[in-house]
């Protein structure tokens, strides 16, 4: 009896030789599964399946937590990879999790933002306080990955995904992959995360590209921030008086043709450019003409349309401070990064041409760039419903405009709606989506809205949308902004709306019309044993607004609402909120 050692003649050897010659691991894996899909094609089964089948028998859990629905995007994107590769996934969102249940897992990935000054999204917040607290169980079972979302424009970026990455680690879980960090233009980093993830949990990273060019092209055109939509600007009208000290527009947007859709509480992400002035004056003090060819991330430029078009530089980010020190080793610049306190003061309000103005070093265009921060699309809350307007998407911006050390300052994108476009001209656009933002699945529960300034622009979708469903009453709206007379924003709109029967109230405070000044918390305290007695029939009440001032001042009225109406103490107070958070019965916008 003979050993056939290849069932292979000579020039059958000879061509696989050649054909396997100077292939690379991920080559080699694509031809493994394309074979055994031949193979198994030979038997009556299909090819696809059966390579599929063939290259992991593993599980993974994927928890997610998230405010603007981005975590669970980037769930879904990771879930879809590694099944069409054989990986059975169950991806759970946080606040549905059995928290006893992480004890017994074996492989999990954690995808959550961070919501605020480093604080967990609502529907994480439990999960973050049983991971970082003394009941967290010892898991050295369990393999894990954390994806952090966060904005390196604040100072505890992706804190809530450290915390969770520190905790399992100290747990003596063993991590798949170092935790992620992404900031807010993240979509090249997930893709890339994802391909090298599914490579290393189960090495399938050759026939991931495979399945996502499949589905890819089963889908219909979508409009991201890698791929915008160009509308044409329809109208836009200044809707602040003569008199008053801020420059607030409202723009409508026309969206025909896109087939976009979104709801209220959804934003709208503008991609916008830098202002000319700015790009001019960093030119002008490092000597560089505009021609000078850069290679940032997005490709070849010269830095003029860099810095016009691709770089933040109207914002400093605590990252961008660093890695300029890191290039310039300027003593005094070290004074400003080891100082919490001098560096929390340098960052507001400081833009980059400060910067190079203030500490100056011999960079070349190039080294420059490499400093600077991707400019990342604005997104503004919607102020219509498309039930009410069809192909349009309308929003409220205020221009951001202030001099500092002699020279004037400007916004980089409200600055562009405010100064740059016309009806006519083209705005690239996308729909960031806000599941943590939504109406009432009912149109008979009662809503509280609480905004001021431009906070009020999603509660004009909200009542835009109800009023094109017919739902009358139940509607209480806060307004706050500086004068009656220049800042009452949307003003005729509201008292249509009061006459028609859609808003059943309207409250509003006007901070300069009086001596001592008077904010939409004030209105809440005046109105507390009613709002209480809304809350009791099963309203839900919402905010929207800044959020280091007012959001916060609000928070502290509602849970003195709580002790006074409801007689509880200041726990029970804290966690009669966190019920209404839970019951998505209090949601918040801020920014």
């Amino acid at each position: 009896m003979t050993i056939q050692l290849s069932p292979l003649n000579d020039q059958q050897l000879g061509a696989l030789s050649s054909l396997s010659a100077g292939l690379n691991r991920e080559q080699l894996l694509w031809i493994n599964g394309y074979f055994q899909g031949l193979l198994a094609s030979s038997s009556g089964n299909h090819p696809v399946n059966a390579a599929v089948q063939a290259k992991s028998n593993k599980k993974l859990t994927i928890l997610y937590g998230t405010h603007t629905g981005r975590s669970k995007t980037i769930a879904g994107k990771l879930s879809e990879n590694l099944a069409s590769n054989g990986v059975e996934v169950n991806s759970i969102a946080l606040d549905e999790y059995k928290t006893r249940q992480l004890a017994s897992e074996t492989n999990v990935v954690f995808i959550v933002s961070t919501h605020g000054e480093g604080e967990p999204p609502a529907m994480a917040e439990d999960f973050h306080a049983f991971i970082t607290g003394k009941r967290s169980p010892k898991l050295p079972g369990l393999n894990f990955a954390v994806v952090a979302l966060g904005d390196k424009s604040y100072k505890l970026f992706c804190k809530t995904g450290i915390d969770i990455d520190l905790s399992l680690t100290h747990a003596g879980a063993q991590a798949i992959l170092p935790i992620l960090k992404l900031d807010v233009d993240f979509e090249d980093d997930v893709d890339r995360w994802i391909n090298q993830f599914a490579s290393v949990f189960a090495e399938t990273e050759a026939s991931s590209n495979v399945f996502e060019s499949v589905s890819t092209t089963a889908k219909v055109q979508e409009y991201t921030r890698r791929n915008p939509f160009q509308a044409t600007v329809l109208d836009k009208v200044k809707i602040t008086g003569r008199d008053s000290d801020k420059e607030v527009y409202h723009v409508e947007l026309s969206l025909e043709g896109s087939g976009i859709t979104y709801e209220p509480g959804d934003s709208v992400g503008i991609l916008a450019s830098n202002p000319p002035a700015s790009v001019d004056g960093i030119l002008k003090f490092k000597g560089f003409d505009g021609s000078e060819t850069v290679t940032i991330k997005e490709g070849e430029f010269s830095i003029q349309e860099a810095l016009l078009n691709y770089l933040e530089i109207t914002v400093l980010t605590r990252d961008v401070i660093q890695q300029y020190f890191e290039k310039t080793a300027d003593p005094k610049l070290r004074e400003v990064i080891e100082s919490e306190e001098k560096l929390d003061q340098y960052l507001y309000g400081h833009d980059v041409l400060d910067l190079l103005e203030e500490f100056p070093a011999d960079l070349t265009a190039q080294e420059l760039v490499q400093v600077l921060r991707s400019f990342p699309a604005r997104l503004y809350s919607i102020s219509s419903s498309q039930l009410a307007v069809g192909e349009e998407v309308h929003i409220t911006v205020s221009r951001v405009r202030y001099s500092r050390n002699g020279r004037e300052r400007s916004g980089a994108c409200s600055t562009y709606l405010a100064d740059q476009i016309e009806p006519d001209s083209f705005v690239s656009v996308f729909i960031e989506k806000n599941p943590a933002f939504k109406l009432p699945e009912s149109g008979e529960t009662p809503v509280i809205l609480v905004g001021a300034g431009t906070g009020v622009a999603p509660y004009r979708a909200f009542l835009q949308q109800r009023e094109a469903n017919n739902q009358k009453g139940k509607t209480w709206l806060f307004f706050g902004e500086r004068r009656f007379s220049s800042d009452f924003l949307y003003q005729i709109e509201w008292q249509k709306l009061i006459k028609d029967g859609y808003l059943e109230k309207i409250d509003v405070a006007f901070s300069r019309d009086q001596e001592q000044k008077i904010y939409v918390q004030h209105r809440l305290i005046e109105k507390q044993k009613e709002i209480y007695e809304w809350l009791n029939k099963g309203a839900s009440i919402y905010l929207c607004g800044d959020m280091k001032q007012m959001a916060r001042d609000v928070q502290k009225a509602l849970l003195q609402i709580f002790e006074t109406q409801g007689g509880m103490s200041e726990e029970k107070a804290l966690e009669f909120l966190k019920k209404l958070k839970k019951e998505k019965r209090f949601q918040t916008d801020v920014y």
